[in-house]
């Protein structure tokens, strides 16, 4: 059984005169104890707006979320806090989510004072200190303020708060987005540690699609408020099924100024969540598009001749060419060891192989 499960999650904000937007339109996807999950696609296609209806710090406008056996969304009040304890957040910006009123020592001991753990203020000092050492930090730094750090040392400390209840999940919501390419490797490889050393599931948040690839086993392909593949991480890279993925890939930029290629065309910006077009969402920008696509919203079905779990959301999944631009794959698969020698990544950083 997932340690995750969301079905047909929607998310859609009034903006009067009777138009919604429709941030999140329909997403399910599944996590499993251990797991980390990407979930990319480009700005504003609703990555981080699951992730926070997946918490409940976003209110959901129909769906169902189950985490561990429970129902999130009809939980009340101090059975959501209670839960909170086992799903946490690490936040994009590293500058704005941490107070620079509060000392990090306060920072990191906020959610134990907030749920009661530790019988006293010495054993929140204590447990503050190996939570912070555990990020790799020095335990003095507790008295020191977020103004005092780095962007990396300062997401290394949103590390460690996430990490003081214990949790069994965590949404990465574009966890190395903000940093310098320098030190994010060194972002990557901890929580890939502490995932092997704490079994933790990620829901890993991204656009970098060279460093996603090593980070997560599996990868959610997100496009205007819906899923529209889902498949192993070497898969999706090797076999891409959803003219939108084949896309995804070839914009990654090719390390090598001297090679020339086609990129996949994709014309346009995406369709306004207001106003979203019939039938399938990415017709409008697709070049396999056929009048079916403007009829009929393509489900998520597996595809065949796939690895398990590999689906997708096309009605010509199974019949598009052959995948005949291999350097796209193989273009972030050269990014992604250019990045990994540069940063310290190692191929043990978790598998998506």
């Amino acid at each position: 059984m997932p340690l995750l499960t969301v079905e047909d999650l929607k998310i859609h904000f009034p903006i009067g005169h009777g138009q919604v937007v429709r941030a999140v339109d329909g997403v399910s996807l599944t996590v499993e104890k251990g797991e980390t999950l990407g979930l990319v696609g480009e700005s504003g296609c609703g990555k981080s707006t699951t992730g926070r209806g997946i918490l409940r710090l976003l209110p959901a406008t129909s769906g169902r979320v189950h985490f561990d056996g429970a129902d999130v969304l009809a939980l009340s009040g101090e059975e959501m806090r209670r839960l909170r304890r086992r799903m946490q957040m690490v936040f994009q910006d590293p500058f704005a989510s941490l107070s620079p009123r509060l000392t990090i020592g306060q920072i990191v001991a906020e959610p134990l004072e907030i749920h009661g753990i530790g019988s006293g203020k010495a054993e929140r000092e204590k447990r503050v200190g190996e939570l912070l050492e555990s990020v790799g930090l020095p335990a003095l730094v507790a008295r020191r303020y977020p103004h005092e750090f780095s962007g990396g040392q300062r997401q290394r400390i949103g590390i460690a708060r996430a990490l003081a209840l214990d949790p069994a999940f965590i949404v990465l919501d574009e966890p190395v987005s903000a940093l310098d390419i320098s030190v994010r490797a060194q972002v990557v490889n901890l929580l890939a540690d502490l995932q092997a050393e704490r079994g933790i599931a990620y829901l890993f948040v991204g656009h970098d699609l060279s460093l996603i690839r090593h980070a997560a086993h599996r990868i959610a392909v997100m496009y205007l408020g819906r899923i529209v593949e889902i498949a192993p991480s070497h898969e999706l890279y090797e076999n891409p099924r959803h003219p939108y993925t084949r896309s995804l890939l070839e914009a990654v930029p090719v390390p090598d100024p001297t090679r020339r290629r086609e990129r996949a065309p994709l014309e346009g910006d995406p369709p306004s969540p207001v106003n979203l077009p019939s039938g399938c969402r990415f017709r409008t920008r697709c070049a396999f598009a056929q009048e079916i696509c403007a009829r009929k919203d393509p489900p998520l079905l597996p595809v065949e001749n796939g690895a398990p779990g590999h689906v997708s959301a096309c009605h010509f999944a199974n019949t598009l060419p052959m995948w005949t631009a291999p350097h796209a794959a193989a273009s972030v698969t050269a990014l992604a060891e250019e990045v990994m020698a540069e940063e310290g990544l190692t191929e043990s950083t978790p598998p998506g192989k």
